[in-house]
């Protein structure tokens, strides 16, 4: 029986679901669950470990979100295709180096399993699967038409987005509409970023040779003169967090940034990351909304919805929508046809807004548990909303790496200065214990 190798111990202080994860999970990557093999159903996993329902569920939904199981309606549970592992003793596997699991996850790197949603969605993909007229073609190059109309009202009814379906272009993820845009906008360009923002998104510009320069920031964000100083062609900000001191930039600064933008003929990139997600404070409408013509617009559904469902968009003005018309048929549809119709489903239903109301309360909740817990250890930290991590300022060498030395996962930083936990993965149960673990490595590290 496969319950036989799950070993749980019900006075550990490490959850009962992750203990019966990473059992599940060695299984898997040791070759003693195959490809495709059915795993026990939730009820009998139960029954033979004497756990509770909602224990195996979470301990099963983890698996599915990190891609070693998959659920099948109406037949269960099973071990996802293509995972099968070379046994060696001396060498480490591709996959086992990359799904190793902490026990403290601060990397932000997936969702907490309270607000994955996993049950709902999957019946509306089960819909649309079930529905062969709408899958015997392609997906459209720029989206799904269902999908943009659908993105359109629920952009415009949480952030005052100002676009139509025609301006919305669907892709896997910001970076890829980010690739397509530089596309758009042709080499040579002077392109203006806040340090240690969006990797991903410096990466493209790197790739497009383009002449990268760092911005500068007081209380209300990005200085004007900053922007005089560099004079770049493309501007990327999230206005939504300032590095210093974690507040929204207020809207004078924002007009005063279109209006140079203007002035200067310079293209903003407003990347609106968890934007409808703010818990703490009250959502403010998005830049675009008061900069349409100079303001390109880039919102995901990763964080709210599910991290491996993999959709983002972009809003275009129309100055450079004849551009992207006349080369958008070179550019294949990224993202799954299906998932975009199961989504646009799940937003015309009003789904989505009805998640998005019980994550703000739940991530509240936990931001502010979170808080209590770093303040106790660490004097000086920024909390970044939208972005859901604490940024600390540590100034020891190799930090990350010795975090992770020490069974807790961070996010990736390019600097010894800072740590970043993010609190959208972590289980609320480890998150007093993880902190004050973290601070002991810390202070042992900075001694050093």
């Amino acid at each position: 029986m496969i319950s036989d190798f799950i070993i749980i111990n019900k006075k550990s202080n490490t959850p009962l679901y992750l203990q019966i994860f990473n059992d599940l999970r060695k299984a898997i990557e040791n070759g003693n669950l195959k490809e495709n093999e059915r795993i026990p159903s939730v009820r009998k996993l139960c029954a033979d470990l004497e756990v509770s329902k909602t224990t195996v569920e979470n301990a099963y939904n983890l698996l599915c979100v990190q891609g070693y199981i998959v659920n099948i309606p109406q037949k269960g549970y099973f071990v996802e295709k293509g995972l099968k592992l070379e046994k060696s003793d001396k060498k480490k596997t591709f996959l086992t180096d990359k799904k190793k699991v902490y026990k403290y996850d601060f990397s932000g790197k997936g969702i907490d399993i309270k607000c994955s949603n996993i049950k709902e969605w999957s019946k509306y993909v089960k819909d649309i699967l079930n529905k062969e007229y709408l899958l015997n073609t392609y997906s459209e190059n720029q989206g799904e038409e269902e999908l943009r109309d659908a993105i359109t009202k629920y952009a415009f009814t949480t952030r005052g987005v100002n676009a139509e379906s025609k301006n919305i272009i669907v892709g896997s993820g910001s970076q890829t509409l980010i690739y397509i845009l530089c596309g758009i906008l042709g080499l040579n360009k002077t392109v203006a970023i806040e340090k240690n923002t969006f990797p991903q998104a410096e990466q493209v510009f790197k790739d497009f040779k383009y002449n990268i320069k760092y911005t500068e920031s007081d209380k209300k964000g990005i200085s004007i003169e900053s922007l005089n100083e560099i004079k770049p062609d493309i501007l990327l900000l999230n206005p939504n967090y300032n590095s210093l001191n974690g507040s929204v930039m207020p809207i004078k600064r924002k007009i005063e940034i279109i209006n140079w933008a203007k002035e200067n003929c310079c293209i903003i990139i407003e990347d609106d990351y968890n934007g409808e997600l703010r818990y703490k404070t009250h959502p403010t409408a998005c830049m675009q909304s008061n900069g349409v013509e100079q303001t390109v617009y880039i919102g995901s559904f990763s964080k709210i919805l599910l991290p491996s469902v993999r959709i983002s968009y972009m809003a275009l003005p129309d100055m450079l929508l004849e551009k992207y018309e006349s080369i958008k048929e070179n550019y294949n549809q990224t993202t799954s046809k299906v998932e975009q119709l199961a989504l646009a489903e799940y937003i015309k239903n009003g789904r989505l807004e009805k998640h998005l109301r019980k994550s703000r309360r739940y991530y509240r909740e936990k931001s502010e548990f979170m808080h209590s817990c770093v303040k106790k250890h660490f004097n000086s930290f920024v909390f970044n909303e939208t972005g859901m991590y604490f940024e600390l300022n540590v100034n020891c060498k190799n930090v990350v790496k010795k975090c992770r030395q020490n069974d807790i996962n961070v996010m990736n930083t390019s600097t010894d200065e800072v740590l970043k936990l993010n609190i959208s993965q972590i289980n609320s149960e480890l998150i007093e214990s993880g902190i004050e673990h973290l601070a002991k490595v810390i202070k042992k590290a900075c001694a050093e």
